[in-house]
């Protein structure tokens, strides 16, 4: 048998310090590095409420218009907003379940449809009309990539101020304490207890 060489022990060594860089299971600090590997380990390991920025779609010129970018009145000191007046369009904006959708690219390319199904975790949409034969006949749902789409029309967005939110809450409460007897229903609560009528 052969012995190993010293530049055997030296390879060894090296990957088992790269290994020992990407030991951590995720960081934000990968978006910044140039490596390909950190990139698509960014992508697979993100957390849901990271992966809600991968299914951000493009808008049609005539949405970007009625969208313009809303930026806070003060920032922090390395932050650097455009000056008052200057408005910046938006370019795209997270897809909802209803939203109306034009394909880019691929086999269904000009196609228009509504998304029936939004999977963030897959980073993968579902429209209404793409569909694929199977070999018996019957048809399937196609799951499509939100970066080959462009939105036409916007689905209604419940978007509310503070404000809004908290006018609500109090109707709600003022609601409960004129009547809060009033939509409890007696008999599920005497049902849940085991009590007898």
């Amino acid at each position: 048998m052969q012995g190993r060489s010293k530049s055997d022990g030296h390879r060894l060594q090296k990957s088992l310090q790269w290994y020992t860089k990407m030991k951590n299971k995720f960081s934000t600090k990968w978006k910044a590095s140039k490596q390909p590997r950190k990139q698509r380990k960014y992508r697979a390991n993100a957390q849901l409420h990271l992966r809600k920025k991968f299914v951000n779609v493009n808008l049609s010129k005539e949405l970007r218009k009625k969208y313009p970018k809303e930026y806070p009145k003060e920032g922090h000191e390395g932050h650097k907003y455009p000056k008052e007046g200057h408005k910046q369009n938006k370019r795209s904006i997270q897809i909802k379940k209803g939203d109306k959708v034009k394909i880019m690219r691929g086999e269904f390319r000009g196609e228009v449809g509504k998304i029936l199904e939004v999977d963030i975790k897959k980073s993968m949409v579902i429209i209404e009309g793409i569909q694929a034969k199977k070999q018996d006949g019957s048809k399937v749902n196609l799951k499509l990539q939100p970066s080959n789409l462009q939105i036409i029309e916007l689905s209604e967005r419940l978007k509310k101020t503070r404000a809004e939110n908290k006018q609500e809450t109090s109707e709600i409460k003022n609601q409960v304490k004129k009547n809060p007897i009033e939509g409890i229903n007696k008999n599920a609560k005497t049902e849940q207890i085991g009590v007898k009528k």
